[in-house]
């Protein structure tokens, strides 16, 4: 059994940051990540493989994307060193103040969070979209928001992405990785620049994208910190004299592990730290103190996708970063709905299959190779298509629990979501109807999809709640710094602390959460 000081679990925005800060204090840290570490020549978008994440199976399916089905809701999450940073957007925004008013702990404000954010920000190499390199669909969205006399609320979102100025989609073959200039950032690790190969969901093949085993992570290994890859964690247990022993299972050697810790950091997202306490209190009972408000107040941020087709207009959302700017309805100004339209970007899957099976050696000097590189450059089947994006603000609606299949009762417990829509009805109607609302401005042809129209079903890649904070354990599992009550040493820094939905993307908040609580971490 292995002594730690401090153990985290999980690497997403939580874990990366708290993993940055102890190690800085010079304490001994181990990251246990259960997806793999992963390098640009092996993300989907390049390698075209190990797409998928399997929880029931990771010892032989641990890809990119672990993706949840529950009935009306489905979850997205990335599986990998760097967490959701891996498959997220890059926008990287601040909750407007008012989110802070209601639902939180006393201690938690904006003002408190200020400093925080503004530092996440500078960790993060927040940029701007440059001028010159608005897409269509930037220009489609500043054009929707004019035409409905809401000019003010459109706006240019700060993204994590390294731009380069003098990138401009009339250069030549603009989009090849070529284009990308290489350059050391300041933790040492390399990267190139955005070329607007539309990719960001799927790995960034020239490393534009500012994940967080660029900065917080790689900062934490510069300061000793040791980043475990393929440790799936399965239970936490208290000792007598105060540490914690993990349960955990190395994937790639197919063995189990104990760790033995003085203080225990819980930060494997939303659904990943919600099931492991849940697993700790109602299966393996290693955690029988843990609050009864556990699993409850979950939300799906009121994420909402709504394609639309333009007969005249080409807007090639394969093109540029996955989301480049936003119109604001968060001022509560519709109905009392609160939401952020953004433009919504799609890899080019078959794109990229072609040009990976062009370069193949068998095929690379034969002229269908030629062919297939040719037509993969020069495709895009959605050429017409504008997906409009957003997240509304909806009440916490969802609570998870285990719970074992009718019809496999023998089975382990599986881990269940009751999500009732109508807690998030209003808010996520009144952004489908803005979707719709900007595509007619615009002269184009909306779809609300049937999946919510008829079966009020929804996607979302921004999971909150689970291990909501609050000031006491009967509202809450953790309190305004991520210590779990009833529990001195362990904690939850991650999407699962977060109480409420905030209607944007959510990043950067988790983020500027976990500057805030390492500051109130104790020696």
């Amino acid at each position: 059994m292995e002594t730690v000081a401090t153990l985290i679990i999980g690497s997403g925005f939580g874990g990366s940051v708290m993993a940055c800060r102890l190690a800085e204090r010079g304490e001994q840290v181990v990251v246990l990540e259960r997806g793999r570490r992963w390098q640009s020549r092996d993300y989907p978008s390049v390698s075209q493989d190990n797409w998928l994440w399997d929880e029931d199976e990771p010892e032989h399916q641990n890809g990119w994307l672990d993706f949840r089905y529950f009935g009306d809701m489905s979850i997205a999450m990335g599986a990998g060193v760097g967490g959701g940073s891996l498959i997220y957007a890059n926008v990287s925004l601040d909750a407007r103040p008012e989110m802070f008013e209601q639902g939180w702990p006393e201690a938690i404000r904006y003002p408190q969070l200020s400093r925080h954010y503004h530092t996440v920000g500078q960790m993060m190499g927040v940029q701007s979209l440059p001028d010159n390199q608005w897409t269509p669909r930037t220009r489609l969205m500043h054009e929707a928001a004019e035409k409905l006399g809401h000019g003010g609320r459109f706006k240019v979102v700060p993204q994590a992405i390294q731009f380069d100025p003098d990138w401009h989609a009339g250069l030549d073959d603009a989009y090849d990785y070529r284009h990308s200039k290489t350059w050391t950032n300041a933790h040492g690790r390399e990267q190139g620049t955005c070329v607007h190969c539309g990719n960001c969901d799927l790995g960034c093949p020239v490393s534009a994208k500012n994940t967080l085993d660029l900065n917080y992570l790689a900062r934490a290994e510069q300061h000793g910190a040791d980043i475990r890859p393929l440790h799936h964690v399965r239970w936490i247990r208290p000792l007598e004299d105060g540490r914690y022993e993990v349960g955990v299972r190395d994937l790639l050697a197919g063995t189990w592990r104990r760790y033995r810790a003085n203080r225990v950091i819980v930060a494997a997202g939303s659904v990943g730290s919600t099931e492991l306490l849940l697993r700790c209190r109602d299966q393996y009972r290693t955690l029988p103190k843990l609050s009864r408000a556990l699993g409850r107040n979950w939300s799906c941020n009121g994420d909402f996708f709504t394609p639309a087709l333009y007969s005249d207009r080409e807007i090639a959302p394969t093109r540029g970063p996955t989301i480049t700017s936003a119109i604001d309805y968060l001022d509560g100004s519709d109905n009392g709905a609160r939401y952020l339209v953004e433009d919504g970007g799609l890899p080019d899957l078959l794109g990229n299959l072609l040009e990976h099976t062009a370069r193949h050696p068998r095929l690379a000097r034969t002229r269908l190779g030629a062919a297939m590189l040719e037509y993969g450059e020069d495709s895009n089947p959605f050429l017409r298509m504008m997906p409009w994006f957003g997240q509304a603000v909806d009440d916490p609606g969802g609570r998870f629990r285990l719970g074992r299949r009718w019809y496999a009762p023998w089975k382990k417990d599986r881990l269940r979501l009751k999500w009732d829509y109508r807690k998030a009805e209003k808010a996520v109607q009144a952004l489908a109807d803005r979707h719709l609302a900007l595509t007619e401005a615009t002269g184009g042809r909306g779809m609300t999809p049937a999946t919510w129209k008829w079966f009020k079903n929804l996607v979302t890649p921004h999971p909150l709640g689970g291990c909501g904070m609050a000031d006491d354990p009967k509202q809450g599992v953790v309190d305004h710094s991520g210590a779990v009550f009833h529990y001195p040493g362990l904690y939850v820094v991650d999407g699962a602390m977060v109480p409420r939905a905030l209607g944007l993307n959510p990043s950067k908040t988790i983020a500027a959460l976990a500057e805030y609580a390492a500051t109130r971490m104790p020696d």
